[in-house]
């Protein structure tokens, strides 16, 4: 009879059994080499002095780099931070509101796309083509006023040439009539001796009467010329300015400066109000012309860097003035809005040192904390009884999106430096909280440290244990190690390639 089958004895067998192994550990025994499986039974103990002469929990484990590889042991340095003065409040990204731009139609007309959705566009990308009836009528319009510029600077360069010829003839006139007075003269004296019929003198008062009459005619028509130059200048001024207020809508419209609209001529290539005006040439048809009379359909183009968010239109639809077409993000500019409570009002101020760190968990979860300037909301919420904290990020880190929620950590004033670790660094065995410290002289071993700890912060603790600031601790797999260690009966273990963990090494 074996000591399996009688009762007595077998109860006595299981006296002397040892701790029973975790989980992990029976798994990692079963796929283990023969070898290690042999000397795994050989040592197995046989009795209550076997179990007796059990050692403590293991303190050291290799942890080579394909098993921090398959378990995803990550590590992370351990740190002077102020926890007992640091505030840590949840929070989520938002775009700034100058961060969004809205691109409507202009006019009303047919609309054809140039992006798509989520498309990335710089400044100058063409966004969208707009085919509109009353862009032609702007550009009629447009014609008309720049037809009435000339048609009126005609007018004001003829003038000059006009009152010369009149101010000729009137010299002439007045050379006539003073010619006759001399003659008139002559003739008076010539009558009073006798000499002269009275026909005679009558003849030459009539002609000095007539070149008098002329000269006031003369005299009346350049006065004429002169008021008929200054209403055509005044012509001319008013179509050139009705010209500029045209040329200034279609820029608005646009989106394209003045000047280049009238290249390649000058935006006051016809306003002239000095007194001598001449009239422009007109231009021959194997000339340039202006910009604004070249362009059939308005091209509207991105103004900012950014991402095609929506596209509210389709290809050939039809739209009214004002319509939505598309919606451009810049997703570099964003904020970071947090509630804190309004208890903590007394330790909140403008400007404290703060930064945003990525929440604990997930692949985000080692991010780098980007270094924010803060600043408090001027209102806060009445009902939730917090007050928003907004924070400007002075630099960003590739994680940071529009709408995922972070934390806001500040530090209050009068806080002193603590050596700290990762919350999640410290696990849990039994009544005993413990974390693994990484070898420094052999970096592919761990050490099983009891931890004595001080206060923390949601995501920071104190640390009073043996631990030197720069030590790196074990976060991410810490877990596993405790799984692999917890109550086993070996001094010392070791971890295989597959993640799987034996207590004694392979001899």
């Amino acid at each position: 009879m074996n000591a399996l089958t009688h009762p007595q004895l077998r109860s006595e067998h299981d006296r002397a059994k040892p701790v029973k192994l975790p989980i992990l550990v029976l798994i990692g025994l079963s796929i283990l080499s023969t070898r290690c499986d042999r000397h795994s039974h050989s040592q197995a103990p046989n009795g209550p002095g076997d179990a007796a002469s059990t050692h403590p929990v293991s303190d050291h484990i290799d942890v080579p780099e394909a098993v921090r590889r398959n378990l995803g042991i990550t590590f992370a340095r351990a740190e002077r931070r102020s926890v007992a003065h640091t505030i840590r409040v949840p929070g989520r990204f938002e775009l700034e509101p100058m961060a969004r731009r809205e691109y409507r139609t202009m006019l009303a007309g047919r609309v054809e796309m140039l992006v798509k959705q989520y498309e990335a566009v710089t400044p100058g990308t063409p966004l969208y083509r707009l085919a509109s009836p009353e862009w032609r009528e702007l550009q009629q319009k447009l014609n008309e006023s720049n037809a009435a510029i000339r048609q009126t600077e005609a007018r004001v360069g003829t003038i000059p040439s006009l009152l010369a010829a009149h101010r000729h003839h009137e010299q002439i006139l007045r050379e006539g009539v003073a010619l006759w007075e001399s003659r008139l003269s002559q003739v008076e004296k010539s009558a009073s001796a006798g000499a002269v019929s009275v026909e005679e003198l009558t003849n030459v008062k009539n002609s000095l009467a007539t070149k008098r009459a002329e000269l006031a005619e003369v005299l009346e028509k350049e006065a004429e010329l002169e008021a008929l130059s200054a209403t055509a200048r005044a012509e001319h001024d008013a179509a050139h300015s009705r010209f500029r207020l045209l040329l200034s809508t279609a820029s608005t419209l646009l989106g394209i400066d003045e000047r280049e609209l009238a290249s390649p001529f000058e935006l006051d290539e016809h306003f002239h109000t000095g007194p001598n005006i001449e009239p422009h040439p007109e231009p021959a048809t194997s000339q340039p012309v202006s910009r604004w009379r070249e362009i059939e359909e308005i091209e509207v183009k991105a103004t900012m860097t950014g991402i095609v968010t929506t596209t509210d239109l389709t290809n050939g639809a039809w739209a009214s003035a004002g319509s939505l077409v598309l919606s451009v993000i810049d997703p570099q500019r964003l904020r970071f809005r947090a509630s804190a409570m309004q208890s903590d009002l007394g330790r909140l101020t403008d400007g404290l040192p703060a930064q945003i760190v990525p929440p604990a968990g997930g692949t985000m979860s080692g991010g780098e904390p980007m270094a924010v300037t803060l600043s408090i909301a001027p209102m806060a919420d009445t009902h939730e009884r917090t007050i928003d904290l907004i924070a400007i990020p002075t630099t960003q880190s590739a994680w940071a999106r529009a709408g995922v929620s972070a934390h806001l950590e500040i530090v209050t004033h009068g806080g002193q430096p603590e050596l700290a670790i990762p919350l999640a660094a410290v696990v849990q065995d039994g009544m005993t909280r413990v974390f693994f410290r990484r070898d420094v002289a052999h970096p592919d071993e761990v050490e099983r440290i009891d931890a004595d700890l001080g206060i923390d912060d949601g995501r920071w603790v104190v640390v009073k244990s043996e631990l030197r600031e720069g030590d790196e601790v074990v976060v991410d797999g810490a877990f596993q190690l405790l799984n692999a260690t917890s109550g086993t009966a070996e001094k010392g273990g070791h971890f295989h390639a597959d993640g799987t963990f034996h207590a004694e090494k392979d001899k």
